[in-house]
């Protein structure tokens, strides 16, 4: 039975209120690299108990820990003095019935793949070090994984949120962290490591951008060319963000920059484009949500989405599903100005039979609950249908999960 439960929310919608903040890590921040090698580290092992073993093992590697390195970042190119530590943690099987895959191996060579991928001026081979120590699972979780039914049983008690539309606020966030992370944006402006934070703020109609932007030292040879690349990424976030707004906007890049007595400057130099190389730990799931932003003004959930096994964590597949369904509620069902969605798992129960499933919505002027309530319904109902989608775009990256 789905206990799916369509009712009005009594709220001011997100565009009405006076204050809104959105904030998004961006792919080479230490906690999203920590996402991000996580759910990478869970799509290869996927692929390889289907190769192996024809079915998905049971699996968690969302427990990614980065140490920061040592670094001397000089204008016109410095140099990694210690390289930054990646500690692989978790559980998951290498054994059935005498079959073997190396994990070890598979999950450090994807961490290290990821790394080139995402981070490119990262040398992996000489500025990281990747150490895995991914375990068993626990009996019971294995044995609730392994149950056989019409559909895989819930590993935990457990709730997803999800709300739609983004706000302006929240679109130009986004938007921002992508385009400065884009390969277009990188051909063209070398100098602009990964590791990028955008924060927003909305107050009544201006929306304020602070925005962090790591510079990569050897593109940058003097004070005078890094002062030139704040103010050019200045100028496109806000052509950027115009696109999306009529509200007044405001940029800021590198607040933390100054210039000491002596005329020594202080700015966001690194010598690879990620804070890790010095300084800044990253952990799984400190940093955005399932849907890629932290919004303390939506309804939220804690659990870490990125790594977790795409069969039966519901504190993945949950989170991932009720955004998709917001989307589609707001896409599909006529009337609706704004809908969030929570639904809440119970241990051991067939993941397509949430023990609620909470769809609340705020109309647009003219319209009443009656007018949305059963469409609302059946796109919930439809989803929990093809919840195995979920996990299918998941093995093919199809879904972000930060």
């Amino acid at each position: 039975m789905r206990n799916i439960i369509v009712e009005k929310l009594n709220q001011t919608p997100i565009e009405d209120q006076d204050l809104e903040i959105v904030e998004r890590k961006g792919i080479g921040h230490p906690d999203s690299i920590s996402d991000g090698i996580a759910e990478a580290v869970s799509k290869s092992l996927c692929n390889a108990y289907l190769d192996r073993f024809g079915a998905i093992m049971h699996h968690n590697t969302d427990e990614i820990q980065i140490t920061a390195g040592e670094s001397n970042p000089e204008f016109g190119g410095g140099e990694v003095l210690k390289p930054m530590d990646i500690l692989l943690t978790g559980r998951g099987i290498s054994e059935i019935d005498g079959q073997k895959i190396g994990l070890d191996r598979i999950a450090i060579k994807t961490a290290k793949d990821y790394l080139k991928d995402n981070i490119i001026n990262l040398d992996v081979e000489s500025c990281v070090v990747v150490e895995c120590k991914i375990g068993h699972g626990s009996g019971d979780l294995r044995d609730v994984f392994a149950r056989e039914g019409k559909t895989p049983l819930s590993n935990d008690t457990s709730f997803g949120v999800g709300f739609a539309p983004f706000s302006e606020t929240e679109t130009i966030v986004m938007e921002t962290e992508y385009m400065l992370n884009s390969p277009q944006f990188k051909k063209k402006y070398p100098a602009v490591g990964e590791d990028i934070k955008v924060m927003g703020l909305r107050e009544g109609d201006k929306i304020i951008l602070t925005v962090a932007v790591a510079m990569i030292d050897r593109y940058v040879d003097t004070i005078d060319t890094y002062m030139d690349m704040k103010s050019i990424i200045k100028q496109e976030v806000f052509h950027l963000a115009s696109k999306f707004t009529n509200r007044e906007l405001e940029i800021f890049v590198n607040t933390a920059d100054y210039f000491e007595e002596d005329g020594q400057p202080s700015v966001y130099i690194t010598v690879t484009g990620t804070s890790a190389e010095m300084g800044d730990d990253g952990s799984v799931g400190r940093g955005n949500r399932a849907n890629g932003i932290i919004t303390p003004n939506r309804p939220m959930s804690m659990e870490a989405t990125s790594g977790k096994n795409p069969i039966n964590h519901v504190g993945k597949i949950y989170n991932l599903l009720s955004n998709q369904i917001a989307v589609d509620i707001v896409k599909e069902v006529e009337g609706v100005k704004q809908v969030h969605i929570l639904i809440l798992s119970q241990i051991g129960k067939p993941i397509d039979e949430p023990k609620a499933a909470n769809s609340q919505i705020i109309l647009q002027n003219g319209y009443k609950m009656g007018d949305v309530q059963k469409e609302a319904e059946s796109v919930m109902d439809n989803w929990f249908e093809d919840i195995s989608s979920i996990t299918d775009k998941l093995i093919k990256g199809e879904l972000r999960t930060f």
